[in-house]
């Protein structure tokens, strides 16, 4: 047979249902709770440092000159003053050697700076050195330029790739080629400053 319980029974029974359900929702809650914290407060390892800026990857510059001895077979080129040069950017120059037809078109030569050419006379090189507002480009040899054929001093066109120097001191930058290092750079034959 069943007890009957008082209403103070009832009550207290009441009383601990209601607790024991308050404490297994308070439960679920923390859990909740608890990984909603864990997830939101997770952090992995920082990353490297951005450069700040718009433009990270550099620019290019192609522009022709010729030497002679009126310049001292040397030749000044000021970058355009809407080009942003820092004094921490690597300053790469290309000299067009020569241009080669194919089937498929024309394609440039781009030799980098310094190059070095073994002529009759002796020893020729195109050379250079920049600042943040200029890149002056020499030609130097063991003989007399005055002797020199015009192939090697009348029209010459040379590019110069500005870019960010982390971009020159990483391994993966191909800076030998120029064409690679454009498209290494992200940067399109149209978007190439002519002078």
């Amino acid at each position: 047979m069943r007890k009957i319980k008082t209403p103070v029974q009832r009550k207290k029974i009441m009383k601990a249902a209601a607790y024991h359900q308050l404490t297994k929702i308070a439960s679920k809650l923390m859990a909740l709770i608890g990984m909603a914290l864990i997830i939101s407060g997770c952090e992995g390892p920082e990353g490297l440092p951005g450069l700040d800026g718009v433009n990270v990857l550099g620019k290019t510059l192609e522009f022709q000159t010729s030497f002679s001895a009126a310049n001292n077979y040397a030749s000044l080129y000021t970058f355009p003053s809407d080009v942003l040069v820092y004094e921490s950017d690597a300053v790469l120059v290309y000299l067009l050697e020569e241009t080669l037809s194919g089937s498929d078109g024309n394609t440039d030569v781009w030799t980098p700076l310094p190059q070095s050419f073994f002529v009759n006379q002796g020893l020729l090189q195109y050379t250079f050195n920049h600042t943040y507002t200029d890149v002056n480009i020499l030609l130097q040899a063991n003989f007399n330029l005055n002797n020199l054929n015009s192939v090697f001093t009348q029209n010459q066109v040379f590019r110069v790739v500005i870019m960010p120097a982390e971009f020159a001191q990483d391994p993966a930058t191909p800076v030998l080629n120029l064409n690679a290092l454009m498209a290494h750079l992200n940067i399109q034959e149209s978007q190439i400053i002519k002078n």
